[in-house]
């Protein structure tokens, strides 16, 4: 600001013209700075998602280590279910597979992976070396699944009660603090729903 002259005054000594020029650029910027500190800030994890409180979507595949073997959504009720979205394109995948690992060793909890757009033979070989967490492992070569359920990439979770309802959504990797403080406690809750429902 010029020194002695107020905002008011610079304006009217620059014209109206000159201001509005300037406008529409005060304005972008202004915007890319709320949108940047908002995705620093935000939980890119948090995303909200209009599938909460829906039902898993209906499909059919077949799952990786057996392709003679049919999956469907039918394979994924009577229980609480973790379905997880992997890839062995994913770095962050890799990082997150020691913790489905040691899900997988602590609770009985049914896991279910979804190979996301990845080369078959790859993830076959990928979980022989890292171990396989999961129960069942669909294979979803072209995404298909992966639309229906609004996936963003890999990893992606989402925590089922014993209906197929999605209760969760988690974008990002699941760590022993992530596991802890959004899924044990949900967990939790569902598997005393689904105990009371079958006594």
């Amino acid at each position: 600001m010029i020194q002695g002259i107020g905002p008011i005054k610079l304006f009217s000594s620059l014209g109206l013209s000159a201001v509005l020029r300037f406008l529409p650029l005060a304005l972008f910027v202004l915007i890319a700075v709320t949108g940047l500190t908002g995705f620093y800030l935000g939980d890119r994890d948090k995303l909200p998602s209009s599938l909460i409180d829906r039902p898993f979507p209906n499909f059919e595949a077949v799952d990786l280590l057996d392709a003679a073997q049919s999956i469907s959504k039918q394979d994924l009720l009577g229980k609480p279910v973790l379905v997880n979205v992997w890839a062995t394109w994913c770095p962050t995948c890799l990082s997150e597979h020691q913790s489905l690992m040691d899900i997988k060793r602590k609770t009985d909890l049914l896991m279910v992976g979804i190979n996301y757009k990845d080369d078959s033979e790859k993830a076959i070989s990928w979980l022989d070396q890292q171990g396989n967490p999961f129960h069942l492992n669909i294979v979803d070569q072209k995404g298909e699944l992966g639309i229906d359920l609004g996936v963003y990439g890999a990893p992606e979770s989402f925590l089922l009660d014993d209906r197929g309802i999605i209760r969760h959504k988690r974008i990002g990797d699941i760590n022993e603090r992530v596991w802890k403080r959004e899924f044990k406690p949900l967990l939790a809750r569902l598997s005393s729903t689904h105990d009371k429902l079958e006594r």
